[in-house]
């Protein structure tokens, strides 16, 4: 039994620094994490409500992504993405996802598609909603599911890479102007391509939502400038710096 008790503490530990893990990465997509800026383990831990243990577990993890880097001493710095590492992420999903969306839409099942529609209407929902986070994590659940449709497993897996490498930056500037719902809705018109059968169209406004979401890379340093701080939310992490 206390063999069991253990590995039951270990599944625990492990679902918390996925939680964690998580919870960091969309404070990174939505601003609220600062790249450039060394954040303390401990601190961040406290504005989360968990020990520094989980916390720098899940920093850990981040760095393997590349999305942080140890700093000695002091916490973990922010990775940040240069124009070119940005232009060739998306140069790379450009060649997986719009070839990948037409040959899903020559072969897979319209109900399968159909299946997908929900999804897409909670991406409007959230944009409708100024949910940042809640935008990305269903945004990442559609993209990732259209291109599991191709039934490559790894594929998935490069995908979902590239996406958290290549973060999106820009989108309270969107949401702002009332753009972000024009690109959510992005998705529906894909979807209802795909499910009329026009491969063609269907990678063409797949090309061009990629081309959108370009754009928000490009309006980052823009953003920042403008910006005095760092952008509000759950538990701003400003206080976490060292």
């Amino acid at each position: 039994m206390a063999d069991l008790r253990q590995r039951n503490l270990i599944l625990v530990q492990e679902r918390l620094r996925d939680q964690v893990a998580n919870a960091l990465r969309a404070a990174m997509i939505a601003g609220e994490l600062q790249a450039g800026t060394v954040y303390s383990a401990p601190a961040l831990a406290a504005e989360l409500g968990v020990s520094a243990t989980p916390v720098r577990e899940a920093m850990l993890a981040l760095a393997r992504e590349g999305l942080v880097e140890p700093v000695r001493n002091k916490g973990f710095r922010i990775t940040e993405l240069s124009d070119r590492d940005l232009d060739e992420y998306s140069e790379i999903r450009e060649l997986i996802e719009v070839p990948t969306i037409g040959r899903v839409t020559r072969t897979v099942a319209v109900e399968d598609l159909e299946s997908m529609r929900p999804v897409a209407q909670e991406i409007v929902a959230a944009a409708g909603r100024h949910d940042l986070i809640g935008y990305l994590e269903a945004d990442r659940r559609f993209h990732l599911q259209l291109v599991g449709l191709a039934g490559n497993a790894r594929l998935v897996e490069v995908v979902g890479d590239l996406r958290k490498r290549a973060r999106l930056y820009g989108l309270a500037r969107l949401d702002s102007n009332g753009e972000l719902i024009a690109s959510a809705e992005e998705h529906l018109e894909l979807l209802d391509l795909m499910i009329a059968g026009d491969a063609a169209g269907a990678q063409e406004c797949m090309r061009r939502h990629l081309g959108h979401v370009r754009s928000l890379w490009s309006a980052r340093d823009k953003e920042a400038g403008a910006a005095a701080s760092p952008a509000p939310g759950p538990g701003s992490r400003g206080s976490a710096r060292r």
